[in-house]
């Protein structure tokens, strides 16, 4: 087992509130045991590994000790990270972030609710200038009393659910890491996870899971597809992405609360600076640098090398990733690298394919902040703790979302190209739990936290660990999905900001209340069953190109329809050369229906939305035909 005395390098974990404690500690344990008969070695083995690599000198750590919080302080983080940081009193611009407020559901609500009332109180018992009381911030909820004051009175309907429920189910099996091993369930993300969460702690469905019995049996889950479609990380703009992860801790938050769960992050340290170029760089600062040589890059340059290099020679290699490279030629590797990747001089057919995988975990290992954020990552080690399967991903999804865009994509990379070594188990001998025992120390212990495993606890949570990892091996393209309630969050934020409301009255609750009135005027054009409409193609036509649509019209018909008439020239085309490149190779799958304006920066759409029904909730959006800028450009 891993000491901590010996080994600097630290596992993560986020602590549990105490009337959950007993039998979430039942849940992890029965996943253990079902997980007995998967090997460890590989983990350990890995552990040993890096501390063999590394160069341990406490002092040289990346990351500042975290320090311990002042009462109310994490909660003044939060609000700030959440958006509502005039919540606090700090002066605004006009009130717009408070805005924010209106789209909240009942659970996201509570949720903000709760850490306005801790910071209130801590601030009140150290004398300070007093905070916006929740009455004035909520005003739906203004004739009720504070958390604090509930719980000796007329206690919450959520929380007395949930204390209750966890004190009726103490005994219960939680245990459910693979509810229908085999099957495929519905995964809605049409309604936020902790309103779903809320409901079913209501029911018995803890009860139902069942088991894990075969470590490799992981249930299938599918999104349904409403009218709308479903949204991908990619498909909305940078503008409307920068919205999703306020919303998306918010909602993390909420869920967490609903479940029992007390999210703690980690307090953002300060970085040290090196001298070096590629390895123990921050993931921004490498981008910053690889994009002078190659404008729009999304993920470090160096480990699109490394990555491609294993893709090319390394992927039918037996033991690839778990077995070491010699550390000797690693590190000489590594200064090479420093001395000639930018230069072209580096010959990568010349290094093993083993030593090339130790050059990636060590690259990974190396960031002077976790790839996972020091923020959160306690909160990713955390997931094992959840009971159940699907409210486990849910978590996952929204922690992918919180995280910072070059975090998010490096992550992604890491996680396709791991992905293909899976796929290639038969030669390579690496199944999907192999390959996560051998990555999750190098994602989940980072030298410079101070967090140290409990006594007792360690295979427990290196277990755990691989698990998360497996996780979002085999489910990232759900978790690279933005869920259609934080899409509409979106548009509700779009519309609220572009009304320019008036702040005659201070007092919050009287802004939130007109907002809600706007909000709650239906369009009466939603009944229309067509509706002509024009979509535009600048690059291939000069005029706009009339559409009708019905019920039944979706993207994918719109863009055979528009593909069809293009190629048999039937329009008024920019130039020739566009399209003799468009007959000769131009697919429907080449061309993408982008929906720009209105309650929207731009979203790139589904082919299955059908659009009369995105026209009823955004009328005032263009719509543009692009080329899909994953295939190679036809002019």
């Amino acid at each position: 087992s891993l000491s901590t005395r010996h080994c600097p390098w630290k596992m993560n974990q986020l602590p549990l509130k105490s009337p959950v404690a007993s039998p979430v500690s039942e849940s992890t344990n029965s996943r253990v045991e079902a997980l007995d008969n998967l090997s460890m070695d590989s983990f350990w083995l890995e552990v040993e590994n890096i501390k063999q690599s590394a160069e341990v000198e406490q002092e040289e750590c990346s990351l500042a000790d975290v320090k311990t919080q002042e009462d109310g302080e994490a909660e003044a983080e939060w609000l700030q990270d959440a958006g509502l940081s005039e919540l606090l009193g700090e002066p605004g611009s006009d009130g717009e972030k408070l805005v924010l407020l209106s789209t909240l559901t009942r659970t996201q609500a509570a949720a903000v609710q709760r850490r306005l009332d801790t910071y209130s109180r801590s601030r009140r018992r150290k004398s300070r200038h007093p905070v916006r009381h929740v009455r004035d911030i909520f005003g739906a909820l203004a004739s009720q009393d504070t958390a604090a004051e509930k719980e000796e009175s007329s206690p919450d309907p959520l929380w007395h659910n949930l204390r209750t429920s966890n004190t009726q189910r103490k005994n219960q099996d939680y245990s459910c890491t693979v509810r229908n091993p085999g099957k495929e369930e519905v995964f809605n993300m049409d309604v936020a996870y902790s309103e779903q969460a809320a409901v079913l702690l209501k029911g018995s469905f803890l009860s139902e899971s069942r088991k894990l019995k075969d470590g490799n049996a992981l249930t299938r889950f599918k999104i349904p597809k409403g009218r709308l479609g479903v949204t991908r990380i990619g498909d909305l703009s940078a503008q409307d992405m920068k919205k999703i992860p306020t919303l998306a801790l918010i909602e993390l938050t909420a869920l967490c609360d609903v479940l029992g769960f007390e999210l703690k992050r980690n307090k953002a340290a300060k970085l040290k600076t090196t001298e070096k170029r590629l390895f123990g760089v921050p993931l921004n600062t490498l981008l910053e640098n690889d994009q002078k040589l190659l404008p729009n890059t999304k993920v470090p340059l160096l480990l699109q090398a490394l990555l491609s290099c294993l893709e090319k020679r390394g992927l039918e290699t037996e033991g690839i990733l778990r077995v070491s490279g010699s550390q000797t030629r690693i590190k000489s590797l590594e200064q090479k690298l420093e001395r000639d990747f930018y230069s072209g001089l580096f010959h990568w057919d010349e290094v093993h394919q083993n030593d090339v995988s130790g050059l990636l975990k060590r690259f990974i290992r190396e960031l002077p902040a976790p790839l996972l954020t020091a923020e959160y990552l306690p909160a990713f080690a955390a997931v094992q703790n959840i009971p159940d399967l699907k409210q486990r991903l849910q978590a996952l999804n929204l922690l992918i979302l919180i995280l910072p865009e070059p975090n998010r994509n490096t992550l992604k990379a890491l996680l396709e190209f791991l992905s293909k070594v899976v796929a290639r188990e038969n030669n390579n001998k690496m199944n999907l739990w192999n390959v996560s025992t051998v990555m999750a120390p190098n994602l989940f212990m980072h030298k410079g936290l101070p967090n140290k495993i409990p006594e007792g606890k360690e295979k427990q949570l290196a277990e755990g660990a691989a698990d998360v990892v497996r996780m979002m091996i085999h489910y990232q393209d759900l978790l690279w999905t933005v869920s259609s309630f934080l899409v509409a969050q979106v548009r509700k934020l779009n519309e609220s900001n572009s009304k320019r409301y008036q702040f005659c009255d201070k007092r919050i609750k009287n802004l939130l209340r007109k907002i809600h009135t706007d909000k709650d005027k239906v369009e009466k054009n939603q009944g229309e069953p067509s509706k002509i409409v024009k979509v535009h193609a600048s690059l291939l036509l000069k005029d706009s190109l009339e559409v009708h649509l019905n019920n039944a019209t979706r993207v994918a018909d719109v863009l055979r329809q528009f593909h069809k008439n293009l190629c048999q020239n039937d329009w008024n085309i920019v130039n020739t050369v566009s399209l003799l490149k468009c007959n000769n190779s131009m697919e429907c799958t080449n061309l993408l229906l982008y929906e720009v304006g209105g309650n929207i920066g731009e979203h790139c759409l589904d082919p299955d939305t059908y659009l009369l029904d995105l026209y009823h909730i955004n009328p005032h959006a263009e719509w543009i035909i692009k080329q899909n800028p994953s295939y190679p450009r036809m002019f």
